[in-house]
């Protein structure tokens, strides 16, 4: 017989985390594609991979929801 975590084998982490991003502090050719604008918002998976980059809060949310994961607010 197997031992087998149920909890993490029934468990699908869909939680993203959503925080602004100084555009400065991204790579010159990101900077480029922002289109003057200041601050970006970034969508992150729960292990720190960057998911996507947005310019507006609500946006990175419905785009997150869209794709069936749950944003959370980092600060």
């Amino acid at each position: 017989m197997h031992n087998v975590d149920l909890l993490t084998h029934f468990t699908d982490d869909r939680t993203v985390y959503v925080r602004e991003v100084m555009v400065s502090d991204l790579p010159e050719e990101m900077q480029e594609e922002a289109d003057g604008a200041e601050t970006l918002f970034a969508v992150h998976a729960t292990d720190g991979e960057r998911l996507a980059l947005v310019k507006e809060r609500g946006l990175a949310f419905v785009l997150a929801r869209q794709n069936n994961y749950s944003p959370v607010t980092v600060h």
